[in-house]
């Protein structure tokens, strides 16, 4: 049940990346909840390929069909299931990674798994174009927090040596982040693209980092242990391809912090607790403490290249070499920004049905 997430919502992502249709099912959400599928067609159009000279040439439109689960412009109570049918799939560049798998990829340990049935055309099950019925389900969510006054938003913070502005802590500059190169200072966002052009140029990827912050969530959101707000968004987060480090807040600067570096000192505003930092992340003990959650992603170079790589032949047991031929970002970050904020918003979301606060002791 590796496909299903979530614990008052249940989302299971389907299909493959060259199949018929990919598609998702979104289980647990209330009835009567407005759902505006041009606002979430534009959403879509972030993630979707062939749009920029920094994305895979493979054109699709990612267009969801509705199959069940809204009516009449409202969630009804039912599933939502939608689908996104496949239109510009290539699948005969793919007929040699059956034998021969791509450094980086998940086509060895998917032949290990599956005995060899696996479905090898652009990664199967295991491509990152089962991001978009992830984003399907994360763009509804979107959708429900902001009618909350919950936002979240993400932008490139690094690619390559090429580092952005980063977010204010406190105050994250959301409307500020690029709307065509999300970057928040547009002469990093141009460093970057010229980065991307030149690695891509030269047959090889690059890799970077996403910051993403959720604003508005109020303090108490969450639990301890294995429910704390990091771990939840965590297990969607790592289900995202290409994700190989995620942090909270300082993140690894703590590890030569002093606690009083560290910490975030109290105060009181208009008889409310406040928090005079952020380090934290807007989280304590697995609960949100009232302040922005700031977390930082990052994104491993794309492993399909054009450069020749060692591999070896599965059938023949010989060593092969492998240069991959087929329609790759060169770098995968940007499309992934949207995937962040689709996967933070459905695990906040997530949370927020199941939220309970005891009473305050007298």
């Amino acid at each position: 049940m590796s496909s299903i997430y979530g614990e008052n919502l249940k989302l299971s992502i389907f299909g493959q990346s060259h199949g018929a249709a990919i598609g998702m099912t979104l289980d647990g959400i209330p009835a009567g909840l407005p759902v505006c599928e041009s606002t979430l067609q534009f959403f879509m159009d972030r993630r979707a390929p062939g749009n920029n000279q920094w994305s895979t040439t493979r054109k699709e439109p990612d267009k969801p069909v509705f199959l069940s689960g809204i009516a009449d412009g409202y969630t009804c109570g039912a599933p939502i299931t939608a689908v996104i049918y496949n239109q510009n799939a290539k699948t005969q560049a793919y007929r040699q990674l059956q034998d021969c798998p791509r450094p980086g990829h998940a086509d060895y340990t998917a032949d290990v798994k599956y005995g060899g049935y696996q479905d090898a055309a652009g990664g199967g099950h295991f491509s990152g174009r089962l991001t978009a019925p992830l984003c399907i389900a994360g763009g509804l969510c979107l959708q429900w927090l902001n009618s909350m006054g919950i936002h979240v938003g993400a932008h490139i913070r690094q690619i390559g040596p090429h580092q952005d502005t980063a977010f204010d802590p406190l105050f994250p500059q959301l409307n500020q982040i690029g709307t065509g190169f999300p970057t928040l200072s547009e002469s990093a966002g141009l460093s970057m693209q010229k980065l991307i052009a030149e690695v891509k140029a030269d047959g090889d990827s690059i890799g970077g980092a996403i910051e993403c912050a959720v604003t508005g969530l109020p303090a108490g959101v969450g639990e301890p242990i294995f429910g704390g707000v990091e771990s939840r968004i965590a297990q969607i987060i790592y289900g995202i391809p290409g994700v190989k480090a995620l942090s909270f807040g300082l993140g690894e600067a703590c590890k030569t912090a002093y606690g009083s570096q560290c910490n975030d000192p109290f105060y009181w505003n208009d008889g409310k607790v406040m928090l005079q930092s952020n380090n934290c992340g807007g989280i304590l003990g697995g609960i949100t403490a009232g302040t922005p959650v700031i977390f930082s992603v990052t994104v491993k170079p794309t492993p399909s290249i054009a450069k020749a790589q060692n591999t070896v032949n599965l059938s023949t047991g010989e060593a092969a070499t492998v240069s991959v031929t087929g329609r790759h970002d060169p770098c995968i970050v940007p499309r992934a920004v949207p995937v962040v904020e689709a996967a933070a918003a459905i695990a906040v979301y997530d949370m927020i049905l199941g939220n309970t606060q005891t009473n305050r002791r007298k």
